[in-house]
């Protein structure tokens, strides 16, 4: 066909499957305009690339994602992303590897969904989960059962912080009577912590063997288990500045300052500094260790309590634990003031060095929070055991 000056319209070469239309310019060239029909869902589908990347590598990727993760909700919104990401992201393979920043949960985000997640994340064989949820279970929800199984669970797997706990349940005999207490049990399940590097073990250990609390006393090798807790605590510090590049001098200078108690009720009586002499043995001055997230979730969960875990029930004085008692006079008090308690012998060194040193003050009787009267009222009474300040 020609126009009206006699100039041949160019040939179109139409393809009726793929519904291409192929031009070509005067001089002979393809002039690369092509035109599309609208796909229908399930062609659009096969054009997807992530689609069809296997089930394999996707897991794979989210399993390094999850083992990486900083805080909850750098996994959490992988979930959000699509259908395909949801379901694999919960398979046991990735939930297995969640890296304990993962479950720092705060306290006021509690919720079934919460629970369900790291109970999903337990049951994968997650031994973080396990303890965490264990002492969420235990001292929050106050199933003492499942919590114990749980961090039994994640003992048998050498978690170090599961052991520890579960020796100071048997020296509290928590979730019972005081009759409930086994002292070699706690001795034992601290020495196998403290082989695992675990240094309140090491140093609840040391005290135990300095004191002879359910061993052989032993003062020369307690010492020294006291100045070994002291080494690593001083290199772990340095060795996680180093790896940050956040060194000062400060750190290796004596503050008299305290820092601040997780009980508001105690607030008033503490100031807020950057350092605290956790290493007055060695006359350092290294910022306090961070405490574990199950322990951060305890202080925050009884702190928007009003700091009382019940009735008559007290809270470990040392800022970093958060356990409460699970029974009247279950920990112990301090055997020159009275008042501060702490749920173990590292607890009450630690909190000694920490603030403790600079506010006991001798008194010459002192009684419970809520009167005369009570089971166990004072130092002479058998229910409620004192420390001596070291």
């Amino acid at each position: 066909m020609r126009t009206r000056r006699g100039i041949s319209y160019p040939r179109a070469h139409v393809c009726l499957d793929d519904i291409v239309f192929e031009r070509r310019d005067f001089a002979g060239d393809n002039m690369a305009c092509r035109k599309r029909r609208r796909l229908s869902p399930g062609i659009a589908g096969k054009r997807d690339f992530f689609d069809v990347l296997p089930d394999d590598l996707v897991i794979s990727i989210l399993s390094k994602l999850s083992s990486t993760a900083a805080c909850p909700s750098d996994f959490a919104n992988v979930l959000i992303v699509c259908k395909r990401l949801n379901s694999l992201a919960v398979r046991p393979l990735v939930l297995s590897k969640a890296s304990p920043k993962m479950f720092a949960i705060k306290a006021k985000s509690w919720s079934e969904s919460a629970h369900r997640f790291l109970k999903n994340c337990a049951d994968a064989g997650n031994v973080e989960a396990c303890y965490t949820l264990g002492m969420i279970l235990f001292y929050c929800l106050e199933n003492r059962e499942s919590g114990a199984s749980l961090m039994a669970k994640a003992a048998i797997s050498s978690h170090a912080p599961a052991l520890y706990s579960l020796a100071v349940i048997q020296f509290n005999g928590s979730g019972g009577s005081k009759n409930d207490k086994d002292l070699r049990a706690g001795v034992a399940l601290c020495a196998r912590a403290a082989f695992l590097g675990h240094i309140d073990a090491l140093r609840e250990l040391g005290h135990c063997l300095q004191d002879g609390y359910g061993v052989r006393q032993n003062v020369a090798k307690g010492r020294r288990f006291l100045v070994q807790a002291n080494a690593r605590e001083i290199a772990t510090v340095l060795s996680s500045a180093a790896a940050s590049n956040n060194f000062t001098r400060s750190w290796l200078t004596w503050s008299p300052h305290p820092i601040p108690h997780p009980n508001p009720r105690h607030n008033h009586r503490h100031q807020a500094v950057p350092g605290c002499p956790l290493l007055s043995d060695f006359g350092c001055n290294v910022p306090a260790p961070e405490a574990h997230p199950s322990s951060k979730f305890l202080a925050e969960w009884f702190g928007a309590r009003g700091g009382v875990p019940g009735p008559g029930l007290r809270l470990c004085s040392h800022v970093g634990c958060g356990r409460p008692e699970t029974r009247k006079h279950e920990f112990r008090r301090c055997s020159v003031c009275g008042a501060v308690n702490y749920c173990s012998r590292a607890c009450q060194a630690l909190d000694w060095k920490l603030r403790h040193k600079a506010e006991c003050a001798p008194v010459e009787r002192w009684l419970d929070e809520e009167g005369d009267g009570g089971e166990g009222n004072g130092a002479g009474h058998g229910n409620d055991d004192v420390i001596a300040e070291s």
